[in-house]
């Protein structure tokens, strides 16, 4: 499986980003899939995840309201829209697929297994 995210940056307090996750050489309709998060210093944080079949989304705590994931199984592509962004939200952002060991990052259902090399977003005051 390969994850190439996309679409970080940096932005103000109170902006938006739209992050983007193209996976390929994987069955990527069959999957759940979603978004975790490392800031540094700090442990890794499931963000959201969707479900492969009927788009059931979950989300942590701290971003529900303000983050919404969907995805586009024609383009084999998963997207995280993120609203009213926070400096707490500074962090790398990693999309991955539920295949294989890993873990749910405080986030279960979720699960986060195979990943890309992450895009970072940095939230200024």
């Amino acid at each position: 499986v390969q994850l190439v995210e996309s679409g970080g940056g940096l932005v103000q307090a109170g902006g938006s980003l739209l992050l983007s996750c193209e996976v390929s050489k994987f069955s990527f309709e069959n999957y759940a899939i979603g978004w975790f998060r490392q800031a540094p210093g700090k442990e890794r944080e499931g963000v959201s995840c969707i479900s492969p079949f009927d788009g059931t989304t979950y989300y942590a705590d701290n971003v529900k309201d303000r983050f919404t994931i969907f995805r586009d199984n024609a383009k084999n592509t998963v997207y995280l829209r993120m609203n009213t962004l926070k400096p707490e939200d500074t962090a790398v952002y990693y999309c991955s697929t539920e295949a294989g060991s890993g873990s749910s990052y405080g986030l279960p259902p979720c699960f986060f297994s195979s990943w890309g090399q992450g895009t970072q977003v940095t939230v200024s005051s």
